[in-house]
Parts: C-alpha cells; structure tokens; sequence
C-alpha cells in the first residue's frame, strides 16, 4: 500500500495526465478510478486538488480538441471508427449523433458521463461544424464539471477510500483475476447477442441490386428511409419514393406503412 501511495505522490500528476489523455483519446481504461485516487490523496494531504483537477481537465481538452478538429475535416467517418471500438456498435452512431442533434452544445456538458458520447461529442460538435469558441466554452464546462465531480467525490471520501484500498490489496491478485473474469464474460455475452441480432438480420436482408429490379418490374414496394438527421446532413439523398422517418417515429406513424405490399428498411 505504502509503495502504491508514494508512486503515485512522486508521480501523480504525469500519471493522471497521460492516464485521462489515453482515455479520453478513446483507449478502454477507466479514468474515474484515478481521479478518485488523486481526489482521495488531496483529502489526506498528499495532493494539491487545485493542481490535479487542472492536469486532468488539460488532458480532456487536449483529446477534445483532436476529436473535435478529426470530425471537423474528417466528417461522419470518424464517427463511425470510434463507434466500431465500442461494446454497441450497430446503436452507437444513431444513439451518439441523435443525442447531439436534439441536446446540440449543451450535450457537451454532460457527454463525460455518457458511455458513447464521452468521445463521440467532440467529433460531432466538428460534424456540425459548431465555432471553436463555443465548443470551447461548453467542453470546457463539462470537463470541470467530470473532473470536480469525481475529484470531490474522492477529496470528501478519502478516508474511506483508503480503506477499500488496504483491503483491495489484501486480496491482491485473485481480486484483479475476478474482474478481468466479470469483464471477460461480460464482452462476451454482448458479442454473441450482436451475433445473434446479425444472424437475425441476414436472413431478412435484400440487396440493392434486387431492390432495383422489383422496383423497374414495378412491383409495389413501400421503402422506408430510417437515417439520422446526421446521416442524411452528410448525404442529403434518398431513393425515390421512399418515406422518411425516424426509428423513434415508427411506433407513432406506423399507420402510414401499408401492410399489403413488401417493405424495405434502410438506414447508413
């Protein structure tokens, strides 16, 4: 516990710096844990707070800032990469790009919090081409509102989390072999539902080129077109004929689904 401790206080801020960094570029390791850690050693007085908070919240920025500029010159793509990275990546760009597109600049403020949106906002904010100077002030805001909120939580818990430390550390490494295990199983168990949902989806699938022929033999065909407002702002086209309207809006329009025709879905 004493090594642990003193490694972190000789090197604390380099290591929290780096740690959100990684993070917030969008590699899968937890930064809330740290800044617990850093808020819990400035209760006891082996931190400065003030200092820590500003190393983390420079090192959201400077994600930020990268993300933001990638959406910016890159477009719908870089959305699309770092949904692939995710645990969901078949709901991440409709349920990240709709978020945004409903909450605009204030989804910023709370977007550390939401898993997906954490690195998804920036990239969308350059999507949408919304002004540095806004995406400044509201990622800025919302970076020091996650920071303090998980440094506080530490700074006023620190007692207690050092506790839960010594006792983590009697258990030592079969502690760390469960939680690899839970995390394990739990990928897994998302992996082969996605499997089974794209099984699922295969088999009810018609390819363009088919599409294309029922539609020039005139067979009567009801297309519904179920993109995002950010994929159709990225390619403003449709198929001909096709009626517009968002996954939200099936339970409430579905009425204007014929039921006596072939029905086509189609998204990005």
């Amino acid at each position: 516990m004493n090594e642990a401790v003193q490694f972190l206080i000789h090197h604390g801020y380099t290591l929290l710096l780096v740690w959100v960094l990684v993070e917030q570029m969008g590699l899968p390791i937890p930064a809330v844990p740290l800044l617990l850690a850093a808020g819990g050693l400035a209760g006891s007085g082996r931190m400065d707070l003030a200092l820590a908070m500003g190393v983390a919240i420079i090192a959201v920025l400077a994600a930020d800032m990268f993300w933001y500029h990638l959406g910016r010159y890159r477009g719908g793509g870089v959305l699309k990469l770092l949904c692939r990275i995710s645990l969901e990546p078949d709901s991440c760009v409709r349920r990240t790009g709709d978020v945004f597109a409903r909450h605009g600049p204030h989804s910023l403020l709370i977007a550390k919090f939401v898993p997906g949106l954490n690195t998804a906002a920036p990239s969308l904010a350059g999507i949408f081409r919304m002004p540095v100077s806004r995406f400044m002030l509201f990622d800025g805001l919302g970076a020091f509102i996650w920071v303090a909120t998980f440094t506080g939580l530490g700074y006023i818990f620190s007692d207690q989390l050092e506790q839960i430390a010594t006792y983590a550390l009697r258990w030592g490494s079969w502690l760390l072999l469960v939680l690899a295990g839970s995390l394990a199983i739990y990928i897994l168990w998302r992996y082969l539902q996605r499997q089974r949902f794209l099984h699922r989806l295969r088999i009810a699938r018609i390819k363009p080129k088919d599409l294309m022929e029922k539609l020039a033999a005139g067979d009567e065909v009801m297309i519904v077109d179920l993109r995002q407002p950010l994929d159709v702002e990225t390619i403003p086209y449709m198929i001909p004929g096709a009626v517009h309207m968002a996954v939200e809006e099936l339970e409430k329009r579905h009425q204007e689904i014929p039921r006596d025709r072939d029905i086509v879905l189609y998204c990005s």
